[in-house]
Parts: structure tokens; C-alpha cells; sequence
């Protein structure tokens, strides 16, 4: 069986990413691949390995900040605005 190789031009067609977010990610060493004169590779095998190892990921939960905390009621916050008529 022959190993099969994708470059980073045909990762990012499968992930939907900008090929140099590819190259980026790899060189950090957040996806698999390694440099052989120069490009970038990536075994078919170990791509389909850590799609699978990264699993589904519950979305981070961002916690609401109060209207007055972000500024948008302004500088004196929501009570400020009470005793105007």
C-alpha cells in the first residue's frame, strides 16, 4: 500500500483554510507534517488519525459582560441615566 501525501494547497481546500494557515499551523506543530525540500507534506494517514483524535469540541462559552461594564450605557453607569427627565 502506498503512503499518500497532501500539500498544504490540498489541506486547506479540506479544512477551508488559507493554505498559509496551513504552513503555519504545522510549522508549530498544532497539525502533523513535515518539510521535504523545502514544502510542506502531510501523510493522508496521520491527517485522518488526528481529525478524528481532536474529536468534537464543545464551543468556549463566552460570559456577558453588563451593559454598563462594556461602556454602553456610559461612564457613570445604568443609575446615571435615571434621574434625567
Amino acid at each position: 500500500m502506498a503512503m499518500e501525501f497532501l500539500t498544504p494547497n490540498e489541506l486547506a481546500r479540506i479544512l477551508k483554510l488559507h493554505p498559509f494557515t496551513i504552513t503555519r499551523l504545522a510549522r508549530e506543530g498544532k497539525i502533523p507534517g513535515f518539510k521535504i525540500a523545502g514544502s510542506w507534506r502531510f501523510r493522508k494517514d496521520e491527517f485522518e488519525r488526528w481529525v478524528v483524535q481532536q474529536g468534537p469540541r464543545k464551543p468556549k462559552r463566552t460570559q456577558r459582560r453588563p451593559a454598563y461594564a462594556t461602556g454602553a450605557v456610559g461612564k457613570r453607569g445604568p443609575m446615571a441615566l435615571a434621574g434625567r427627565s
